[in-house]
């Protein structure tokens, strides 16, 4: 009696154990050791705060095309740039001094500097600008199994999904690695995509690197949830019990 009451503790020891398999990152990173890294700019989209500065070799020539803080000096921080910066219209467009109304629609940061210069040049407004555009609200939202979920700001450019992760603290040990969600919306339609990483194939796809308002989500896995009690545990108990009575009286005879 005292064997089959240790052989239904190995059993249900093994079902609630997460395997070596589930835990380990990019187990096969051998693969993309050498791989050229791709990088990319995120269009701009809606309710997106920019930070543009024209420059001009007569520094005062340059003055009305530049916002500058309610306080009289540039801004030095996040929240004044965020303050200052245009807010992208739901149709897709800034209004900019003295050039008014300009579609951001379909472009990138580098495409809108392109875009505003020329009008610049174009109009005789100055000669040969220098134009900067800056994201400043740049976001991504992390939840689930991980140390420190929330929404977390990022001003570079480019992150990739492990930098995301890192923000929040990485993944608990109950996180489901080889199966996070990610949502993206771009240009109004919803990406929903699953990355694994215990791979690196997702290396080498869209969502290696996070665009602004990217939505990671990191289920539990099997293990976090049978203890959790979120599905049938009875049943999962019951079925674990009869096949190690069953194993006892295979091994017993």
């Amino acid at each position: 009696m005292k064997f089959k009451y240790h052989i239904i503790i190995l059993a249900v020891f093994v079902v609630s154990c997460a395997s070596k398999k589930e835990l380990l990152y990019i187990q096969d990173a051998a693969s993309v050791a050498s791989n050229q890294v791709v990088y990319s700019s995120p269009k701009i989209q809606p309710n997106d705060i920019l930070k543009i500065t024209v420059e001009s070799t007569v520094p005062e020539a340059a003055v009305p095309y530049n916002r500058v803080s309610a306080l009289n000096v540039q801004a030095q921080n996040i929240q004044m740039l965020q303050l200052d910066g245009y807010l992208v219209s739901p149709k897709h467009t800034i209004v900019f001094p003295v050039l008014g109304e300009i579609a951001t629609e379909t472009k990138t940061t580098e495409q809108l500097e392109d875009t505003i210069k020329q009008k610049l040049e174009s109009g005789g407004h100055l000669v040969n600008p220098t134009v900067t555009v800056r994201l400043v609200n740049a976001k991504v939202t992390i939840l689930g199994e991980v140390n420190q979920p929330g929404t977390y700001n990022f001003t570079e450019q480019n992150i990739t999904f492990l930098q995301a992760l890192g923000y929040a603290g990485d993944l608990t040990i109950n996180g489901k690695r080889n199966d996070i969600l990610l949502t993206r919306e771009v240009d109004g339609i919803r990406k929903v995509t699953h990355v694994d990483l215990t791979s690196a194939s997702f290396m080498n796809s869209e969502f290696y690197f996070i665009k602004p308002n990217d939505v990671i989500i990191v289920n539990p896995n099997n293990p976090r949830v049978k203890n959790a009690g979120y599905i049938g545990n009875v049943g999962t108990v019951l079925t674990i019990a009869s096949l190690a009575l069953s194993v006892t009286i295979l091994l017993t005879r």
